[in-house]
């Protein structure tokens, strides 16, 4: 819908590739459907859910067994992110390397993205 012919609207690591995979077979998922949402201190929050099935107006990114389904609304915000799974001592995420944020907040968990003009 908003992508650039011929290059995924999303990338994904192999981290987060193995991590999906791993998601959808434990679910018995189609994959996991990735949007956005008003909340958090700096406006905008990520939202994951598993899926039974695709929207055909989701943007759809597949990358050896691992389905990335993108949220209609949430396609102009997402274009161009990278999405890895990171694994720590203290907590283990996903991390989303998004171009078009310009704020996060202190927590990492919201984010602000660049004022669109006005048509």
């Amino acid at each position: 819908m908003f992508g650039i012919p011929g290059k995924a609207a999303v990338t994904l690591t192999q981290s987060a590739v193995q991590q999906i995979a791993r998601l959808m077979e434990r679910q018995g998922s189609q994959g996991l459907r990735i949007g956005v949402k008003k909340g958090g201190c700096a406006g905008m929050e990520y939202t994951m859910d598993y899926v039974t099935s695709v929207n055909p107006l989701d943007e759809v990114v597949e990358q050896d067994g691992a389905r990335v389904m993108i949220a209609p609304m949430a396609q102009m915000f997402l274009i161009g992110t990278e999405i890895d799974y990171e694994i720590g001592l203290i907590e283990s995420g996903f991390k989303f390397r998004n171009p078009n944020v310009v704020e996060a907040c202190g927590c990492g968990e919201s984010i602000k993205f660049r004022e669109t003009p006005a048509a």
